[in-house]
């Protein structure tokens, strides 16, 4: 399932952070200095933007940059992520919950040889958030839509919540990742490559390294 070649979709090619911070200075800039709205020419512009990514665009400019910026950021890589495959400082213990049993394997033997610890894969919020309660879980990769009803965005509310769990969400369905996106700090989406799985949570890895030496 990994590192096979890109399709056509646009969504899954990611903005250079450098990119990222540019747009998003721009248009904070742009709706502070308008209040909220923008000229023609850039509504169009971010309209499109946000066509790329199906995101609902009969909405506000403030609104429609909003869920935008969500995406891009959460998705923005690093510099370093442009090597190779990037893996944690240290082991993580990661949570996996994807209803498609072939990725959840992929996502289990990717982890498992990147060193992480993995408990799971779950294919349900119900049986994740039990597991949840039994171990030391320091991040979660959670697909958002799951088959049995639930969602993973209810599940990241609860593993945020209940035991601070840092959450990443592994999903192709971008206008809900944006809706929650203040329940994750990183967006995967479909179809990745292991090398992004990685990468994620290697930034997580990189973050908690920072706060232990300050």
């Amino acid at each position: 399932m990994f590192d096979r070649p890109q399709t056509a979709d646009i969504r899954s090619t990611r903005m250079p952070s450098d990119d990222v911070e540019r747009l998003c200075r721009l248009y904070d800039d742009r709706l502070a200095q308008a209040g909220g709205d923008l000229s023609p020419e850039h509504d169009r512009e971010l309209k499109a933007m946000a066509a790329i990514y199906d995101l609902d665009t009969d909405r506000s400019p403030a609104e429609v940059w909003r869920d935008l910026r969500a995406v891009v950021t959460r998705q923005s890589p690093r510099p370093a992520e442009t090597a190779a495959i990037a893996v944690a400082p240290e082991p993580l213990t990661v949570m996996v919950v994807e209803d498609d049993a072939e990725a959840a394997a992929d996502l289990t033997e990717l982890l498992t040889e990147a060193g992480h610890r993995v408990v799971g894969p779950f294919h349900s919020a119900a049986a994740a958030e039990a597991a949840a309660a039994l171990h030391a879980i320091d991040a979660a990769l959670l697909d958002i839509n799951l088959s049995d009803g639930t969602t993973g965005t209810d599940l990241a509310r609860q593993l945020v919540r209940r035991w601070d769990v840092r959450v990443i969400f592994i999903s192709g369905d971008i206008a809900a990742s944006a809706r929650h996106a203040d329940l994750a700090e990183a967006l995967v989406t479909k179809p990745y490559t292991g090398a992004q799985i990685l990468a994620a949570l290697s930034r997580l890895g990189d973050a908690d390294a920072g706060m232990e030496q300050g």
